[in-house]
């Protein structure tokens, strides 16, 4: 299928998405393509031309391309108005202030497009990815595009030092924000109009952060992201300050966390606003949420325990206390995996189920080594009766409880991306 065939098929089955179609009125773009410059009167013509050429070529839609000039001081305004008088869908737009979010947010505030994305001067992203990068836009499949750099599939050229760093900041934003996107300043996304409409207003940040701090807020929103692995080729002569632009980051991340927190930017009206519902229908082999998953595990782990104790109790009547602890966890550790594999984490049929016991009994395990170290640490320090061998089978139990459960959401039970199941 081709790139045109792709897009095509991607307006028209957006009845089917959950959202409208992005299409706009006779005579209006359907795609708006801002390009940022400050001070690029050299790499701006040929980026244009190369760009028009490709979205007549390959984009079976109407579109504009919007260089916004924010402050230059040299050439780049009359390189851009010059290329507005050559083409009828090339647009100068001119701000007196720097910042690439500055010049994102007038453009995108102000399109008449139902699709706004933005791109390099450089063209360090090779243009293959503009297709898959704006067709879940088309469609209503997601609310922002991003290319990243960082997701499989990607090939990149470019120094260790900006690898470094790249990795570092995402790891940062994760940590720090809980990001769920891979790339956050690959200069190559795209947004629904609708969706910038109402996010824009709360994106505080006018210079490098500005894709960042749209991004948290997007996620936290509860909005469908759509990454694009790119091709992408580092500039060597990029004006980027690298420094500046890690601690402005830096600051960034500080006032949105703190922001969110302290519940200036309403999150959840923005939720209510823009996020997807959540599938209502219960549909088998689907876990449910994470809340729902820790009642029933709770509910499975204090059937699993008075079963465990009352094993234990009858066996520990003719046998030592090590052996009744083995018996008994065995035991009840085999039912807790099935029972959680079916009630908790939503899996029935008999597919992978050997798997699923074993790693169980991995499990399984760990919490012996729990229970059974608690047990002896007990008797090298004194000589306990069952009330106390109780008491700290309890205890040691409680932490098991909790380590099973990290393991089996987060290992055993996982739920595993399509494409890694494949490879």
């Amino acid at each position: 299928m081709t790139e045109i065939d792709t897009m095509t098929t991607a307006i028209l089955s957006g009845a089917d998405s959950g959202r409208r179609p992005a299409i706009a009125p006779d005579g209006f773009p359907v795609l708006d393509v801002v390009i940022p410059v400050h001070n690029e009167e050299t790499d701006l013509e040929p980026c244009v031309r190369r760009l028009r050429a490709h979205l007549v070529e390959q984009f079976p839609y109407p579109f504009r391309i919007t260089v916004a000039d924010n402050a230059s001081t040299d050439g780049t305004l009359r390189v851009a108005e010059r290329l507005s008088r050559e083409f009828d869908d090339v647009e100068a737009r001119h701000l007196d202030e720097k910042g690439r979010g500055r010049a994102l947010r007038s453009v995108w505030s102000t399109s008449d497009a139902p699709v706004l994305a933005y791109m390099d001067v450089d063209l360090s992203t090779d243009l293959a990815a503009l297709g898959p990068l704006v067709a879940p836009l088309l469609s209503g499949h997601s609310d922002l595009a991003i290319g990243s750099r960082l997701a499989r599939g990607a090939r990149v050229v470019r120094g260790p030092k900006r690898e470094f760093i790249s990795r570092c900041y995402n790891l940062i934003l994760r940590g720090t924000l809980a990001a769920r996107f891979s790339d956050a300043q690959c200069g190559f996304k795209a947004i629904r109009a609708d969706v910038a409409e109402r996010l824009l207003p709360h994106v505080q940040d006018t210079g490098w952060f500005f894709d960042t701090e749209l991004l948290v807020l997007a996620q936290k929103a509860g909005l469908r992201i759509h990454e694009v692995p790119v091709d992408w080729v580092d500039d060597p002569d990029s004006s980027v300050n690298i420094i500046a632009t890690a601690t402005a980051d830096l600051k960034g991340i500080a006032r949105l966390a703190k922001a969110t927190m302290t519940g200036r930017i309403p999150i959840s009206g923005l939720r209510e606003q823009l996020g997807r519902a959540p599938i209502q229908v219960q549909a088998p082999g689907v876990a449910p949420s994470l809340v729902r998953q820790l009642v029933r595990f709770a509910a499975v782990g204090v059937a699993s325990t008075i079963a465990y104790l009352v094993l234990f109790l009858l066996l520990r009547t003719f046998t030592g206390a090590q052996a009744a602890n083995l018996v008994a966890l065995l035991v009840t550790a085999i039912g807790n995996t099935a029972l959680n594999r079916r009630l908790t984490f939503g899996i029935r049929g008999r597919e992978g189920a050997g798997l699923h016991q074993f790693q169980g009994l991995i499990v399984f395990g760990l919490g012996l080594a729990l229970t059974s170290g608690a047990l002896a640490l007990l008797h090298t320090m004194t000589a306990p009766g069952l009330p106390l061998e109780i008491t700290a089978l309890v205890l040691a139990n409680l932490a098991a409880t909790v380590l099973r459960f990290l393991l089996l959401r987060g290992w055993v039970f996982r739920r595993r991306p399509a494409t890694e199941m494949e490879s």
